[in-house]
């Protein structure tokens, strides 16, 4: 979906956010500006691996009663659920039940903490993808990068990570720009990107 909508200001934002009113905020202060904080890094990563499948606003209506869930997606703390904690998620309307998604958000805070020994920090690991910047937005499902993140994070035995899950997450995230030349908040987001420090 290339054509921009009109924001609630009348500026012009990106045409994904014309699915739902409650595209604009996420999209105007999050989708895109650059991330550096490994928990905020590990709740984009599980919050796309459970939109596989599903829309993301869904995901982004359920994303409060996830970060209770999964106490606020600290990494030390997830990696410590027990069976116990998969019953209690699966009993939980409150967040997608789906055991294969839980299981692999659990499983994916133990092979955090082991990237995290080895790289420093998620975000040493993922910014070290940070591709060349494009003139456009690929406006693509996955890329060569996400490929590359993907096949990568599957070797250190990370579940739900597909290419298509890790473009999007490089999207979240900041690692690309994929905001339409024509959007208002594409110039925020350069901006917030030249100013970052790379982990």
């Amino acid at each position: 979906m290339q054509a921009t909508v009109t924001g609630p200001d009348g500026q012009p934002r990106c045409g994904w956010c014309g699915i739902a009113e409650e595209f604009f905020g996420y999209h105007d202060t999050e989708w895109g500006f650059p991330v550096d904080d490994d928990t905020r890094l590990f709740e984009k990563l599980c919050l796309e691996s459970f939109q596989s499948g599903l829309s993301w606003r869904t995901i982004l209506n359920k994303r409060d009663n996830f970060r209770v869930a999964f106490k606020h997606f600290e990494i030390s703390k997830v990696a410590k659920f027990i069976d116990k904690d998969v019953a209690r998620l699966l009993d939980d309307p409150g967040i997608v039940r789906h055991r294969g998604k839980i299981e692999a958000v659990i499983n994916n805070a133990k092979r955090a903490i082991e990237l995290q020994k080895e790289a420093g920090s998620l975000a040493h690991y993922f910014w070290q993808f940070e591709p060349e910047e494009l003139a456009q937005p690929e406006m693509v499902s996955s890329s060569a990068v996400s490929e590359k993140i993907s096949k990568d994070l599957k070797k250190r035995g990370w579940k739900f990570v597909g290419p298509t899950t890790v473009y999007s997450f490089m999207q979240a995230m900041g690692l690309v720009n994929d905001h339409l030349p024509e959007c208002s908040i594409r110039g925020a987001v350069d901006s917030a990107r030249r100013a970052f420090t790379r982990p």
